[in-house]
């Protein structure tokens, strides 16, 4: 156990016993981090109905945008990968994440600006929303409502979606994504219908349910997920450009609730030089130490090891536009766990289910979601206290 001044406490052996005992992972857990992240098909019905009374119809009147612009950091910033990835290549205008103050020099009255932040404070979505005012951009802002972000959309009479803060941002992925999608459809740039909501929430639901914390970890695949990634060093890949947004957000809320470092991105990036990770000093040359003929439960690890996270889009909506065709997808995502098979690496799958992008991409969340809390209390540290995260704002602001 550790426990500086700091406030940073823990254990670094991962207690694996504590995650069939709910009652002291809801006493590891005060904040609820847990419950906060079952609330996740909650969320898509909330929003949704919040974003329906927003007057979104102002940004159809002026027409097609040049660009949309989607401005916020963290995990409002990872709402404009999300919409970048749902709208897909036959989307007729750019969208363009951005993650910092501002808005790109060449925003102007052609374009939109979606302006997202959690608490409505982010210097980010701030910064983003003051700049698409004055140089005349369309302006959506999504966040807490009685906010600053809320003043800036009034000033600017753009429409505000309010979205109650009832969890950390980072446990709020569909809360602030929804809405930034709804926006996007009121343009004509994404088709996500009511049926693809429900059936998002749906798939979000029956997850959390798998994932509650009275289920033992045989049948909870996030907690098998998580105690598969204890003691490791997480390498998440995703197949597709969907599995990849999913595979980011693994390596988001894996570094932030169970302070692990990861590695994730995109296979096909992988392919150009990060696969040779697979051969390095945590992986094929320390598992090149291995017993081949121990049994794998009863083999204690001698040092930190790779483990590979590979999500996979499945193989489905083959009508659909890609950037590249799906059985070359296929065949890498096949290639990469023979590579890893051959090296010793063991490796986990996620495979995606649903019909639509986003309830595909829902499928691809959910698990990881709750594996990054699990993998977090296994190590007695609370999910949702991030002392670095605290002291480093208040150096920053010295």
């Amino acid at each position: 156990m550790i426990d500086g001044a700091a406030g940073v406490s823990g254990r670094r052996e991962a207690d694996e016993s504590l995650l069939d005992d709910p009652a002291a992972l809801a006493e590891q857990d005060p904040g609820g981090m847990l419950r906060h992240t079952a609330s996740a098909g909650a969320q898509v019905r909330e929003t949704a109905a919040l974003a329906a009374e927003a007057n979104l119809q102002v940004l159809a009147d002026e027409g097609r945008p040049r660009a949309v612009v989607i401005a916020g950091i963290g995990t409002a910033g990872r709402t404009g990968d999300v919409l970048a990835t749902v709208a897909g290549p036959r989307c007729p205008v750019p969208v363009i994440p951005h993650r910092s103050a501002g808005v790109p020099g060449w925003v102007g009255a052609a374009d939109v600006v979606i302006a997202v932040s959690a608490s409505g404070r982010s210097p980010e979505a701030l910064g983003a929303a003051e700049a698409a005012h004055r140089r005349g951009a369309r302006l959506v802002a999504v966040g807490a409502p009685d906010s600053q972000l809320q003043s800036v959309a009034e000033r600017a009479r753009a429409p505000f979606i309010p979205v109650p803060r009832r969890a950390p941002a980072r446990a709020s992925l569909w809360a602030l994504t929804v809405p930034v999608l709804l926006a996007a459809r009121t343009l004509g740039l994404v088709k996500v219908n009511e049926a693809d909501l429900a059936e998002t929430a749906a798939r979000l639901d029956a997850d959390a349910d798998r994932c509650r914390p009275t289920a033992e970890s045989f049948v909870n695949p996030a907690k098998s997920l998580a105690l598969g990634l204890a003691g490791s060093v997480p390498i998440v890949w995703g197949s597709s450009p969907l599995a990849t947004v999913a595979a980011r957000r693994f390596g988001d809320t894996l570094s932030a609730n169970a302070r692990y470092p990861v590695v994730s991105g995109a296979l096909g990036e992988a392919g150009r030089g990060r696969v040779g990770l697979l051969d390095g000093v945590f992986g094929g040359l320390a598992e090149g130490e291995r017993d081949i003929f121990a049994d794998p439960g009863d083999e204690a690890p001698t040092g930190t090891r790779l483990r590979l996270v590979l999500l996979r889009d499945g193989g489905l909506n083959q009508e659909d536009d890609a950037d590249e065709p799906l059985d070359v997808e296929e065949r890498r995502a096949d290639a990469v766990q023979t590579l890893a098979e051959r090296r010793g690496v063991r490796c986990d799958v996620v495979t995606a289910e649903g019909g639509s992008a986003l309830e595909r991409l829902a499928s691809l969340v959910a698990v990881p979601d709750f594996a990054s809390i699990y993998l977090a209390l296994a190590h007695g540290l609370d999910p949702m206290a991030v002392p670095a995260i605290t002291e480093m704002k208040e150096l920053a602001n010295q």
